[in-house]
């Protein structure tokens, strides 16, 4: 494993107001809160230094804490609501830390709570890019995607991938990677301070996992979930 002296932390949110499933961060996925999973993750990590909740809920906090996670506050109710963003969630977390603590880390991990079913080295291997390469702003997963992609503006269809490779068989067809931010985001401090997440320099860590479709928002996400847990020892 190689070192780095860059500080690495990751930030996971888990805000209390969800509506499609109530509960969602908290809900129980093969034995321990739905959140809990997003937080192993993280802690099994070799490059990440802390792993920080920012979450609205008092319950959710005590069981980030319990799970390994610091809660070193509690978000505020405007950047809790249905409007708010993850930029805005983030944004404040940097903020705290360097104000509050004096903490400056120097790449942002971003680890989704409902995208449970990450490939195994995923995180590190993004990291790691990131820190090999001071010129790259941002390092995220993404799934590779053969087939044809299309948008709808204005009233107009358009492909959005190569017309000239749409009829050329799979296997020589150069592949498009749908972005997989939730699964893993490793980015610079500093793109986040701008306000967003990706920056404009990136590298995208391709990845073809059996399960990428999962991301837990209804009840049937939760109980399929379950279901593949059981059938996959290896969640990976």
């Amino acid at each position: 494993m190689k070192k780095t002296k860059k500080s690495v932390c990751a930030i996971i949110l888990a805000r209390s107001g969800s509506k499609g499933l109530k509960n969602k961060n908290i809900r129980d996925l093969a034995g321990k809160p739905l959140i809990s999973h997003a937080i192993a993750d993280a802690k099994n990590s070799n490059l990440i230094d802390r792993t920080i909740v920012s979450t609205d809920s008092n319950e959710i906090a005590e069981i980030a804490n319990h799970s390994g996670a610091d809660t070193p506050f509690l978000r505020p109710k405007e950047i809790s609501d249905d409007l708010a963003t993850s930029e805005d969630a983030l944004l404040h977390t940097l903020n705290y830390l360097n104000n509050s603590e004096n903490y400056y880390p120097e790449i942002i991990v971003y680890l989704q709570i409902t995208e449970p079913f990450r490939p195994e080295n995923i995180i590190d291997d993004c990291i790691q890019h990131m820190i090999d390469d001071n010129q790259l702003d941002s390092v995220f997963a993404g799934h590779i995607e053969h087939k044809n992609y299309w948008q709808k503006i204005d009233g107009k269809f358009s492909q959005i991938s190569d017309k000239s490779q749409s009829s050329l068989p799979r296997q020589i067809k150069s592949p498009v990677f749908r972005e997989d931010t939730g699964i893993m985001l490793a980015t610079k401090s500093d793109v986040i301070r701008s306000g967003k997440r990706i920056g404009k320099k990136v590298k995208i860590i391709p990845y073809d996992h059996e399960l990428n479709f999962i991301d837990i928002h209804s009840e049937f996400d939760l109980e399929l979930s379950n279901l593949l847990m059981k059938k996959f020892t290896n969640k990976r």
